[in-house]
């Protein structure tokens, strides 16, 4: 990674990572207050390719080696109608096997192309083990042509791995896929109907080898009829920059439909082909440039925007982070209209055309197939100088620790009127994240754990009209509803999720999904803000008293404790955006601690922790108790004033019976005992360390005594004898039946060496004496006292 890019990493990614948005609420897999419906067909798997049918109430699935229809009247669940087995013949299964590709998850036919025909047929296209294959459908008996299997070569990818699009427009077919069974010649394709196939130039080098396709859309220019384009989204390695490392981008590419190629110049190839930069990146200049895909949203007055998906190439420490763009239309027809780039053979460097332009504009739908000059400029010019910029030039949202490979988005309207655009996300763990966009910032409302083990979301298709979202994975397929909003029991916690689709009815006294609301009632919401202060307290006396009932209450327990035992109280997290607090009320006062970490109060039950216990949370501004305990003692304290019938509290204080009032703590019997314990082990300590020094400066003590060939003696009157000389340094004498007695060294010369010869047991200190050496068995002193 260059220098430049490293430092941006670890400059920018803390700032980042502060910003971090976080769910307000997460719901675990099988989590009942969340339903999610799930099908699964026995025997097929990797539920990858959908298609809604014109009427909504029927949903085509391409799988392994299947194709499905199922029926979704219902959108609580879903009904498998019919179901077609296209496997793979035993002859592409055997050459897959034999190109070295696995018979256990790569040799087998998996279905990527499912698009209208006409009414009455449908066209599939899959990988037909690394052989890929396209076939008609018959929708009324949902069964294949016969004799119409074709090869379907720049169509279906050879590789289930490999990233791929399409889209039928006016019964001709537009995929961005890899040709072929390497995988490193991507093309942009049209074919079928009644026209000439055409394709990305490949000598031309229009796209990178590592191409890979995320999404793409069929746009009609609502000023122009005949000026239709298909939009392809994908990602490559940039060839303009010059970086020591390869740098990938997102694009963005155009073709026009009323292309027919050229007649001299670019015959069969595409002659409106063009591609531009996409621009996905923080105020702080942090890129995501490698996009995973995208979602178009159509708007009021022909105004159309694209959701993108992106993360950065760069993942430092192994926390990858993702974030959504928008682009409009207009923007990039802008970047379409703006300057080319070229490459300049002689530097090969890329650098922005400057020369004249000719009209028709080249690129340009109104481009002719003789306009051999102009298509010559096309072979060259397909590369757009200016970057296609994010909306307002920052990501609407930003993740971290998560990689977005699905989106979707939905107009929901809400109960005063005003349109939030509500995008569903999935993730590379098999989470979906729902979040409304709010002016420039955005709320992630939930986030619901799809798979019981960690899996990718393969899928995501949103049908509004029956208000779930399709979500398709290895084993099969699940539907969630746009909208839960029962979950929400008050109007605070209601207002507080600033859901579009949900909103308070006074009258009812519940949260209801404004879609399914026939009457226009009164209806509580605040999506701005989010704020139960201003929206529920004003007409909290209309609606019901504010208690502690109707604001979200979820605990309300009496625990009687024995003394010196250990409590953990739960305060439940209801949101993970509110900070939550116990006060604890003894004897009148009370006292307010705010919580560290954690969902649980851990207290020694004494006279001082008897008493009510409240955990509270504050969100938006406002306060709301989401807990609270009584703690009594067994022996007999308990709370004045509290009915045990009604259940109400008293004023909160304690009193004790007249057994409770001789009561004494053993924390104060077990004083002495502590005091004795912790005297006996210091002594012990003490003891032991003044052992251990003695020995230690006995054993120093002894290596540093000097002794001689012979130790002086205590004589009978007192005295001590005289040391005699010390050894000779050198010497030629050998010790021969020389008797060695009381130690003394002989006076005669020739015996000198026999008595200064190390005998077992004996080393040399450091004077060149001799000192015995005892073993630890004692063997040695013991033959030394013998001789």
């Amino acid at each position: 990674m260059p220098a430049p890019a490293r430092c941006l990493l670890w400059c920018v990614l803390p700032a980042l990572l502060c910003a971090d948005l976080i769910p307000r609420v997460t719901f675990p897999w099988g989590d009942s207050r969340r339903i999610v419906s799930r099908f699964e067909q026995s025997g097929v798997y990797h539920y990858d390719t959908f298609l809604l049918s014109p009427d909504g109430n029927t949903l085509y699935v391409g799988a392994r080696d299947a194709l499905l229809s199922l029926n979704i009247r219902d959108p609580v669940e879903a009904r498998l109608q019919k179901l077609i087995s296209w496997k793979s013949p035993s002859n592409q299964i055997t050459n897959c096997i034999l190109k070295a590709k696995s018979n256990l998850t790569e040799c087998f036919n998996f279905n990527r192309v499912l698009a209208p025909v006409n009414q009455t047929h449908l066209y599939t296209c899959g990988t037909g083990a690394f052989s890929p294959s396209c076939a008609y459908i018959d929708v009324e008996s949902f069964s294949l042509v016969p004799n119409t299997i074709v090869d379907a070569k720049g169509q279906s990818p050879f590789d289930p791995v490999h990233k791929h699009t399409a889209v039928m427009v006016d019964g001709e077919l537009y995929t961005g896929t890899m040709n072929n069974f390497q995988g490193n010649k991507p093309v942009i394709y049209r074919n079928l109907g009644n026209r000439t196939s055409l394709r990305t130039d490949e000598s031309l080098g229009w796209l990178h080898t590592d191409a890979a396709f995320v999404a793409s859309f069929d746009i009609q220019h609502p000023d122009s009829p005949s000026d239709g384009k298909v939009y392809f989204f994908f990602e490559e390695t940039a060839k303009e920059f010059d970086f020591f490392e390869k740098l990938t981008v997102s694009r963005v590419a155009r073709v026009c439909k009323s292309d027919t190629g050229g007649d001299k110049v670019l015959q069969r190839k595409w002659t409106t082909f063009l591609k531009a930069q996409l621009s996905c990146s923080t105020p702080e200049h942090f890129l995501f440039n490698v996009i995973h895909h995208a979602f178009y949203l159509p708007g009021p007055e022909g105004k159309a925007i694209f959701y993108g998906v992106f993360t950065s190439q760069w993942q430092v420490g192994g926390s990858p982070s993702s974030a959504v763009c928008a682009f409009d239309l207009k923007e990039i027809e802008k970047a379409f209209e703006g300057n080319f780039k070229e490459l300049n053979k002689d530097s090969s460097r890329w650098t922005t055309y400057t020369g004249p332009i000719s009209s028709p504009r080249p690129g340009s739908c109104t481009l002719g197939s003789s306009s051999d000059k102009e298509l010559t400029f096309m072979k060259d010019h397909f590369l757009m100088d200016r970057k296609v910029e994010a909306t307002n030039r920052h990501p609407l949202l930003v993740k971290q620790n998560v990689i977005y490979t699905r989106i979707a988005v939905d107009a929901a309207k809400s109960a005063s009127g005003v349109v939030y655009n509500v995008l569903y996300l999935g993730t590379d763990k098999g989470y979906l994240h729902k979040a409304v966009l709010v002016g420039s910032t955005s709320h992630i409302i939930e986030e619901i754990q799809l798979f019981q083990k960690p899996e990718p979301v393969k899928n995501l298709l949103l049908s509004a009209d029956k208000g779930v979202v399709f979500v398709g994975y290895s084993q099969g397929l699940l539907q969630v509803p746009l909208a839960n909003c029962s979950v929400y029991r008050s109007c605070f916690e209601c207002v507080l999720a600033r859901d579009p689709y949900c909103a308070w009815d006074p009258k009812s006294l519940s949260c209801k999904d404004t879609r399914t609301t026939s009457e226009q009632p009164i209806l509580l919401q605040d999506i701005e803000a989010g704020n139960p202060n201003k929206t529920c307290i004003p007409r909290a006396k209309s609606i019901r008293p504010p208690s502690l009932q109707n604001i979200g209450l979820v605990k309300d327990e009496n625990i009687t404790a024995t003394m010196n035992s250990v409590l953990q109280l739960q305060c439940p997290h209801v949101s993970a955006l509110a900070n939550y607090s116990w006060t604890q009320h003894i004897n009148g006062a009370s006292q307010q601690s705010p919580i560290i970490s954690g969902e649980y109060l851990v207290i020694v039950v004494n006279e001082k922790s008897l008493g009510l216990y409240e955990c509270w949370a504050s969100e938006m501004g406002f306060v709301y108790q989401v807990a609270r305990y009584m703690i009594m003692d067994v022996n007999g304290a308990k709370l004045l004033g509290r009915d045990d019938e009604s259940g109400q509290l008293g004023d909160g204080n304690l009193e004790f019976n007249n057994r409770g009032k001789d009561w004494r703590s053993p924390v104060g019997n077990y004083w002495a005992q502590f005091v004795a314990v912790t005297v006996m082990l210091s002594l012990t300590l003490v003891g032991i360390l003044v052992l251990g020094l003695y020995y230690y400066c006995e054993r120093r003590r002894s290596k540093s005594k000097v002794q001689g060939c012979s130790t002086p003696e205590i004589t009978k009157n007192g005295s001590r004898e005289q040391p005699q000389e010390k050894t000779p340094l050198k010497s030629d004498h050998r010790m021969d039946n020389v008797e060695h007695k009381g130690g003394n060294c002989p006076e005669s010369a020739d015996n000198v060496e026999s008595c200064c010869v190390p005998m077992e047991g004996e080393k040399k200190d450091m004077e060149n004496n001799y000192v015995p050496l005892f073993a630890s068995n004692g063997d040695a002193s013991r033959d030394y006292a013998n001789k």
